[in-house]
């Protein structure tokens, strides 16, 4: 069995994530209390007591999933599971800087101010109310590629996320997405559904936000990671640090590639992918993806009991 360590991106943050680990592993609550003094505030508060709303602002959304992945890490290794057990790490967009604080190429303190960062330039890269994203349902990439084109009109709409076989999101100017999600429809979709974001990610809207993070990486110490990074704009392995820094600004504007991710992982001999953090979202792509592949949800202290029993 050959297993990949996976990591979520946003949308899986819930109120009290990472609460009962931290309060099981002084190892995991460490991880909360650097995040807390890498940011000036205390961000664990907000996870665990604040509100929903709150949470989900990209600024806070982004950092919070990090410190909760790497929490689960370090209560893995408190139970002899270190990141060597994984052939390869990778995460869904912000879930790569997860994947790469966990892989030791970046540090915990460093990742999360990158995430404040990056959330705050992905929010004011485009006003709110001028851009949004529609997931689009039972249409391949291809076809939404076509979409997307036809929907643009010389407005900025492209596909954003290649989720599964079945999902492929579009992200752009809001009225172009609108237009995508009806023309999806009518080209034979079984849904389009407008997301519920504050920001067109992923599309060539965001560039003044891959700017920012252009010259916020560059002031980063940055080192190959334990276990090879498959990338989310190429699809593929990387670990030198000066090839990671250009393609985690690429991934700001550029396509979230996580179907042909998981496929280069499953070539490559990976049978089993632990996802690493909240939620399952991860876990339920890779079983549309190939259902020949296992999945296991690691985000609580009995989820760490079980798997590392196993």
């Amino acid at each position: 069995m050959t297993i990949a360590f996976v990591f979520p991106g946003q949308g899986a943050q819930t109120i009290g994530m990472g609460k009962a680990l931290a309060e099981a592993y002084p190892a995991a609550k460490a991880v909360f209390d650097e995040v807390d003094t890498a940011l000036g505030e205390a961000l664990s508060q907000l996870i665990w007591e604040g509100d929903i709303e709150t949470l989900t602002l990209t600024q806070n959304a982004q950092p919070a999933l990090m410190a909760t992945s790497l929490a689960v890490m370090r209560a893995l290794e408190a139970e002899g599971v270190s990141i060597d057990k994984a052939a390869f790490v990778a995460g869904h967009s912000l879930g790569e800087y997860s994947a790469l604080a966990a892989a030791g190429a970046i540090s915990v303190a460093d990742t999360a101010r990158l995430l404040r960062t990056r959330g705050q330039a992905m929010q004011s890269a485009v006003p709110v109310g001028e851009g949004a994203m529609a997931a689009i349902l039972g249409l391949d990439l291809e076809a939404v590629r076509a979409v997307a084109e036809e929907a643009a009109q010389g407005e900025v709409c492209q596909a954003a996320n290649d989720n599964d076989p079945t999902q492929v999101v579009v992200s752009g100017a809001k009225a172009a997405v609108e237009r995508a999600a009806e023309i999806a429809k009518e080209k034979g979709a079984k849904r389009a559904v407008m997301l519920p974001v504050s920001a067109p990610f992923h599309c060539a809207l965001m560039q003044p936000a891959a700017d920012v993070m252009a010259e916020a990486l560059a002031d980063v110490a940055t080192t190959s990671p334990a276990v090879p990074l498959i990338a989310n704009v190429r699809a593929d392995a990387v670990r030198d640090p000066d090839e990671i820094r250009k393609l985690l600004v690429e991934q700001v504007t550029g396509s979230v590639r996580w179907r042909e991710s998981v496929q280069t992982m499953a070539a490559k001999g990976v049978t089993e992918f632990w996802e690493i953090g909240a939620g399952k979202a991860l876990s339920g792509m890779i079983r549309k993806i190939d259902r020949s592949l296992t999945s296991r949800q690691v985000g609580t202290p009995e989820d760490v009991a079980a798997i590392t029993a196993g």
